[in-house]
């Protein structure tokens, strides 16, 4: 398993490197158990990876490891390698995962038990020093974002499984790809090459029609099961992305937008590797399914590293009273009045009570579900008993004494814990990361030699404003793609077009002004735009609108997932030209 034919140059072969091609396997921790089957039986590669960690993902593993000490580590990893590392052998591909988690050790030490176990001689290497959590007392968890400087060193040594802790979702490509062409530190734009390929690998299927805004411009029959993706990587950088022959899902350039757009904010992308220039990407359709992503620019990274902080923030819990028919809003203040007194009463009121009424009813609808409304109440506190037994107990002893036709979704439980999310920096020189080889030895990674402030870039200039002529009141998503997603408290929303005149109309119509006009719950926040001319796109970064993050549970979407469709949704004045 030491590298196969097509996987020449330092990751196993000749020292004239050619193409290397890495596939992804897992998007998320829970993705399909089948992709790593699907990616090593549908054609050739030389290294597939697999992104199993995300905040919450963190947050999760830390609990585990509360309950048991030698876990914290991505146990469906495990058991898709018990059905493929003999693929993996027989195929030479080697696999690149951070689906060690909180316990990179461990989880190295559990893929050498089973190897043994299945008579596999593989070498299995692991990367380590993102845990500072002994640095910041009362986390559950805290993690620098490592770079792929250590998964090259494991590598380079001959590794045929690395598995990691909190690296950047892109280290998963730029940590082959050094050790396959040989790059130098300061190779930006090749390593801004890999990054942003490593961008859109790392969500698996949302680069081949996954979540896709114009999902109805193709055949319902591709979309049923998207292919993973994989990026053929060039040694200047370049690379295209595609899937295996006969896999579903579809790879154009809209497809490829949508995923650079996903949770980022300006044209400064910075990693611990590289800050990638986002403005400086260049999409072209090669082929049927094929991308060639090239023209990237990039950077000295920054002098810090991002650090992931995970914590216990208290119990929530929540309760969803249905309101049918007449009088809505007279039901939803009768019921908020009597849960409010019963607080009272108990001399329990939550430390956190949020109403939210949603207008799901209509009127004279056919159907009791169409005729009614429901109104969540969502406690917070630090003890249990306020969000449990004082809850539950008020809300249980409303059903004969409230607004008529009292019920709710379901009865409120004893409550569970919530997590917060919160980030902050560290020297690059502060994070010790070792690369730990298959004999054991010890490899220090050093920091990054040369980096550079991270700095707004200069804002682009607009393009001309669109001809006058006629318009039509529509909605947004009748010409522009949208996707969103969540970094913590903020929420990003990348916007779209996919013709010039349509981004010359949108560049000029979609200002803050008119996104907090669209979106009102953005109206009182700090709202930052982006403009990248080259994607033909805009990046909304909404500070704030997720709380304390995904973990705490704040907003009825907690992962910003559907924002970006309701800012589609959204009506205005559209050029007749372009609908």
């Amino acid at each position: 398993m030491s590298g196969g034919p097509s996987a020449p140059g330092p990751l196993g072969g000749p020292s004239a490197p050619g193409p290397l091609r890495i596939g992804n396997a897992s998007g998320f921790y829970g993705d399909r158990f089948d992709a790593m089957r699907e990616m090593l039986t549908g054609g050739p590669l030389d290294v597939l990876t697999g992104d199993y960690l995300a905040e919450l993902t963190m947050l999760i593993l830390g609990r585990d490891r509360l309950k048991n000490p030698a876990g914290g580590y991505a146990r469906t990893f495990l058991r898709q390698l018990e059905e493929c590392l003999g693929l993996a052998q027989e195929r030479g591909v080697r696999v690149v995962a951070n689906a060690g988690g909180l316990n990179p050790a461990g989880l190295a030490g559990a893929v050498r038990e089973l190897a043994e176990r299945l008579g596999i001689p593989v070498r299995v290497a692991h990367v380590e020093g993102d845990d500072l959590t002994d640095r910041h007392p009362g986390t559950l968890a805290a993690h620098a974002y490592l770079g792929g400087a250590g998964i090259a060193a494991c590598l380079r040594e001959g590794a045929d499984v690395v598995v990691t802790g909190r690296v950047t979702d892109a280290a998963l490509v730029t940590g082959p790809a050094v050790a396959h062409f040989g790059w130098a530190p300061d190779a930006y734009d090749r390593l801004a090459g890999a990054v942003v390929a490593g961008h859109v690998l790392e969500c698996g299927t949302q680069a081949t029609g996954g979540n896709y805004a114009f999902f109805g411009d193709h055949p319902a029959r591709l979309l049923r099961r998207p292919g993973f993706p994989l990026a053929e990587l060039h040694e200047d950088g370049t690379s295209v992305i595609t899937k295996h022959d006969g896999t579903g899902g579809v790879v154009d350039v809209g497809t490829v937008t949508a995923q650079l757009l996903y949770e980022t904010s300006g044209a400064r992308y910075a990693g611990p590797d590289v800050t990638a220039r986002l403005d400086s990407v260049t999409l072209s359709q090669e082929g049927p399914d094929r991308v060639r992503i090239s023209g990237v620019r990039g950077e000295a990274p920054p002098p810090t590293l991002k650090v992931g902080l995970n914590r216990l923030g208290g119990f929530r819990n929540e309760v969803v009273f249905v309101l049918t028919g007449l009088d809505i809003d007279a039901k939803a203040a009768l019921v908020r009045d009597q849960m409010e007194a019963a607080f009272v009463t108990a001399k329990a009121r939550p430390a956190e009570v949020r109403w939210d009424l949603s207008r799901t009813d209509r009127a004279d609808a056919p159907t009791e579900e169409t005729a009614s409304a429901l109104l969540r109440l969502v406690v917070r506190d630090p003890g249990q008993d306020a969000v449990g037994r004082t809850l539950g107990g008020a809300a249980v002893e409303l059903a004969l004494a409230s607004y008529p036709g009292f019920h709710v979704l379901a009865p409120p439980g004893k409550g569970s814990p919530y997590g917060v999310f919160e980030d902050s920096r560290v020297p690059q020189g502060a994070v010790e990361q070792v690369a730990v080889l298959p004999d054991g030895r010890r490899i220090p990674v050093a920091p990054a030699r040369d980096t550079l402030a991270l700095e707004p870039a200069p804002r682009p200039a607009p393009p001309g404003p669109p001809p006058a002529g006629p318009t039509r009141r529509a909605p947004l998503g009748r010409v522009a793609g949208a996707r969103s997603g969540d970094k913590g408290g903020d929420a990003n929303v990348g916007v779209w077009v996919r013709t010039d005149a349509a981004w010359r109309w949108l560049a000029h119509e979609l200002t803050v002004e008119r996104f907090r006009s669209l979106i009102p719950e953005s109206a009182g926040l700090d709202v930052v735009r982006h403009a990248l001319p080259n994607l033909r796109a805009l990046n909304f970064v909404v500070r704030g609108i997720l709380g304390e993050g995904v973990a705490a549970q704040h907003r009825f979407d907690p992962q910003a997932k559907g924002l970006g469709e309701w800012l589609r949704s959204r009506h205005l004045d559209i050029p007749e030209a372009l609908l």
